[in-house]
């Protein structure tokens, strides 16, 4: 399993950022391979954490070369003051399972999919 994590800080959100960010939302849930996403927000810093999870790194690929994800790629600095992606191997998901139902990746899925 694999992490794509899109971090940034917003410049301004706007509409157009809106309806992108949910195209491409949805792109990444109807490829194979995607495995769930949530959000995070450091209130301190305004840095906003997307993460995505994909059974492979060809998954992954798919998402980065569709036409939603460059049209965005290519109009960043009108939205963003900054922006890092962090692609990870998930190497294990563990924990008990009171958070299963809460995240999109959890120790008692992963444990049962990867026979763990």
């Amino acid at each position: 399993m694999y992490s794509s994590t899109f971090v940034f800080a917003r410049h301004r959100l706007d509409d157009d950022f809106r309806a992108l960010d949910a195209e491409i939302t949805a792109v990444a849930e109807g490829l194979a391979g995607f495995l769930g996403a949530e959000s995070w927000e450091n209130p301190q810093s305004g840095l906003v954490s997307r993460v995505f999870y994909w059974d492979s790194l060809e998954d992954l690929q798919q998402l980065m070369v569709h036409p939603s994800h460059l049209r965005a790629k290519a109009a960043h600095e009108r939205w963003l003051s900054g922006y890092q992606v962090i692609i990870a191997k998930v190497m294990r998901v563990y924990g008990d399972t009171r958070l299963d139902p809460l995240l999109p990746v959890n120790a008692g899925t992963h444990a049962r999919s990867r026979g763990g």
